[in-house]
């Protein structure tokens, strides 16, 4: 029995912004995927971009999906997230290029500026230098293992 292939996004990659503010996609992760993929990006509560190709855009999908019309509430809050998300595909040079409310959710500083792409194994989050060197400090090898052993590994 076959299994489906799995995209590792991994590493840490520093790029610098574009004059129209895009951002070059890492050729590694890039080539994990099928020309003309759409990828869903989201804010993150952490103040960050969270990108999410399309098996874990597909979880997220079902998940709303589940959500009652007659549940008011959760629909307007539904509507309210999926206003501040982008469906994209890469250009043909790998870059991508964030709406104005994830750029502004992520502090990201415009032109020519340097942001984060780390790869969060099934997803790949962009952040904000500062941003970024504040999850660093927080992680520790005693905080690496406390996860560690929180997932049995």
């Amino acid at each position: 029995m076959s299994t489906a292939k799995k995209q590792y996004l991994t590493g840490k990659f520093r790029h610098n912004l574009d004059d129209k503010n895009r951002v070059t996609v890492p050729s590694a992760w890039r080539n994990l995927f099928e020309k003309g993929t759409t990828f869903l990006a989201i804010p993150n509560p952490g103040g960050y971009v969270t990108v999410l190709p399309p098996v874990e855009a597909n979880k997220l999908y079902e998940k709303f999906a589940e959500v009652p019309l007659s549940d008011t509430e959760a629909q307007d809050e539904v509507s309210a997230f999926m206003a501040n998300t982008q469906a994209f595909s890469f250009d043909s040079q790998g870059r991508i290029a964030l709406m104005e409310s994830l750029f502004e959710h992520a502090n990201l500083k415009g032109p020519k500026e340097e942001v984060v792409l780390v790869g969060g194994f099934n997803k790949f989050n962009i952040y904000s230098p500062e941003r970024w060197a504040i999850a660093e400090q927080k992680s520790t090898p005693s905080s690496q293992g406390n996860v560690m052993r929180r997932f049995g590994i």
